[in-house]
């Protein structure tokens, strides 16, 4: 064997996104003990960091050991015993996914479901949560397979109304546009590393409320897994001074995950929000001068995460090819009924510069321009300019 030697790219696919110099120096820094006293101190700094992303004061705040589907997974299994009903909103892959795990822990589900390239529908929600008692409503907030954010707030709402606990995949929002446990009164938040906090993969932050914690402690049986069991985990996350052994926490991916929170607590939350939010509609006039046309209407799309339709006539993976071969772009590929039919373009975190918007409408340009297609790249980049001047 040789030492491995990636290549460099640049990622502007739906994640992960582009890891900063200063996070990939902090991950190789000396290892310590997962008990040691200087890491508990670092804990708490985490803690109280995404105490503060997730405005979740009142909630427990913590980075599970794996990537942001563990915190899907660990949100429903804790919450879920056999027989409980929940009510899953389906806009896209990842609902899809949580009506699935929902299953597996002895749930009936009831899947509400949407138009992928759509929000999730509140009147379907109310009408699926009326005259039922639903333990749980679960919905995607900013659905990664179509770009598409979905009304957090008034969902939540209806939770709490029907006297259900609400579970909110933010794997893709937090840290590029607003996110708000306590304004929404939400129950669960989970989400991932590798998006707009542009940290390496492989962590997945979440959020308990309280009344979540009061359900699982009154749980009839143990939750359907070990490692993310809420109540077995804070016997180490728990408080500084009376941790004890659950699992190795991983040490360095956890130095990286503190830096880009110090990082982003430097820029500032509301100009990372902004940033990310100048960044996509440079992107989008450009691709609309190019000729091409996004999937999601203006008022529900992701300023992170960009759907652009994929013109007829054209090999969309053939582009996706060229822009990696050529320029060491990597852009997504559509999934599940969008596949061949869109790119999905990531705006996110480090990767949301006007660098990376020039480079991707330039690559994509000269990408379509090898199938014949015919685009005013030098309108593009115009166009692209004129929003940021």
């Amino acid at each position: 064997m040789q030492s491995f030697q990636p290549p460099r790219r640049v990622l502007m696919g739906p994640g992960p996104s582009d890891v900063s110099p200063r996070v990939l120096a902090a991950l190789s820094r000396p290892t310590i003990g997962h008990l040691d006293p200087a890491f508990q101190g670092l804990m708490e700094e985490i803690k109280a960091a995404l105490s503060r992303l997730f405005n979740a004061p009142d909630h427990i705040c913590v980075p599970l050991s794996a990537p942001g589907t563990a915190g899907m997974e660990s949100a429903l299994m804790n919450l879920l015993e056999p027989g409980d009903l929940a009510v899953i909103c389906v806009n896209g892959v990842f609902g899809t996914r949580m009506v699935d795990m929902a299953g597996r822990a002895g749930a009936e589900v009831i899947a509400v479901e949407d138009a992928w390239g759509t929000p999730v529908s509140l009147d379907k929600v109310e009408a699926a949560l009326s005259g039922r008692q639903a333990k749980v409503l679960a919905f995607v907030h900013a659905e990664t397979s179509t770009g598409v954010r979905s009304d957090a707030a008034s969902l939540c709402a209806l939770a709490r109304k029907h006297g259900a606990l609400s579970i909110v995949d933010c794997v893709t929002s937090l840290g590029g546009i607003a996110v708000d446990a306590a304004a929404w009164d939400a129950d669960v938040l989970y989400s991932g590393t590798q998006k707009c906090l542009s940290a390496p993969p492989g962590l997945s932050p979440v959020a308990f409320s309280k009344r979540a914690v009061a359900s699982i402690a009154a749980r009839k049986e143990k939750p359907r897994n070990w490692l993310f069991d809420i109540g077995l985990l804070m016997s180490y996350w728990g408080g500084e001074g009376g941790r004890t052994y659950h699992h190795t926490a991983p040490i360095n991916a956890l130095y990286g995950l503190h830096e880009s929170l110090v990082a982003l607590f430097e820029e500032g939350q509301q100009a990372a929000f902004v940033r990310h939010a100048r960044m996509h509609e440079s992107l989008v006039a450009g691709l609309e001068a190019l000729g091409l046309e996004m999937l999601v209407a203006p008022e529900h799309r992701l300023p992170q995460l960009n759907t652009v339709k994929v013109p007829a006539g054209v090999d969309e993976a053939a582009v996706r090819d060229h822009v990696l071969t050529h320029w060491n772009l990597e852009l997504g590929a559509g999934l599940g009924p969008l596949k061949g039919q869109v790119w999905r373009i990531g705006l996110m975190g480090a990767s949301a510069t006007p660098w990376h918007v020039r480079l991707c409408l330039t690559a994509l340009g000269e990408a379509l321009a090898a199938q014949g297609y015919q685009g005013d790249r030098a309108a593009a980049l115009a166009a692209a300019d004129a929003t940021l001047a």
